[in-house]
């Protein structure tokens, strides 16, 4: 899992929204707000890997990351929720924890994770969510606390 965030890749599709009328959708895999909305767009035979994928970033950002969780949704001096912008929707650390337990359920849920043998995998992840995280917290703490402030700036 985690050697799938060395490279983040950020992509547009073209779908159609009407005669002769194209939507574009910008999307990176990092982001679990234009990942969701990939998911509307597949059928549901295509969409363990998205949420898998989206589950994984909600456990990578509060195992590695819990501060920039933290920090990107509240003010830090002041503890006051920033307002949501246009272009970036903010999401609590609870709801990271939340959408992470959700992704991983319905990956579970998904005949193709029956048939690949995943589903249970997906269900121990869903059901110990907050344990999956400390043993990231520990790498993040012990072998990259110089180097994750520089990367949130």
């Amino acid at each position: 899992m985690l050697s799938s965030f060395t490279r983040v890749e950020s992509a547009t599709l073209s779908i159609p929204a009407g005669k002769g009328i194209w939507k574009r959708i910008h999307f990176n895999d990092l982001d679990i707000h234009s990942m969701m909305s990939i998911c509307d767009l597949v059928e549901e035979e295509y969409r363990l890997g998205l949420y898998k994928r989206i589950a994984d970033i909600c456990l990578f950002i509060l195992g590695i990351f819990p501060d920039y969780a933290e920090r990107d949704y509240r003010y830090p001096s002041s503890g006051q929720v920033r307002p949501h912008l246009r272009a970036k929707l903010r999401i609590s650390p609870e709801d990271y924890e939340k959408e992470g337990r959700r992704f991983y359920r319905l990956a579970a849920e998904l005949p193709p994770a029956r048939e690949l043998e995943l589903s249970r995998i997906f269900e121990i992840l869903q059901e110990n969510f907050s344990k999956a995280k400390k043993p990231l917290n520990f790498l993040a703490e012990h072998y990259l606390q110089y180097t994750r402030q520089k990367l949130f700036l």
